[in-house]
């Protein structure tokens, strides 16, 4: 996994990569809600990611992300397609 912080406060996922063996076990659904919670911790209002179409699309729609923009033929026969979640920091309770 390589995410982290910008300059505007976002949570950027670079790679969320889980080896094949532990795919459809979860594995990659507990490190990304992981990693949206360290974010809210810090203050992050907003996710983002990309993948290709071939990838893990589903993944990331299954986890409330909104596609906002696709980029046919990246690679070729294929697309590139990017996502947005807004992350709402959770009140602590008084």
């Amino acid at each position: 996994m390589l995410a982290g912080i910008n300059y505007w406060n976002t949570l950027e996922i670079k790679i969320l990569w889980v080896e094949e063996n532990f795919r459809k076990q979860g594995v990659g659904s507990t490190l990304l809600v992981h990693l949206e919670n360290e974010a809210k911790k810090r203050g992050t209002s907003m996710a983002m990611v990309d993948t290709f179409g071939f990838n893990v699309e589903g993944f990331y729609l299954k986890h409330n992300y909104e596609v906002i923009g696709e980029l046919q033929g990246f690679p070729k026969n294929h697309k590139r397609v990017y996502f947005s979640k807004k992350i709402i920091k959770v009140k602590a309770q008084t």
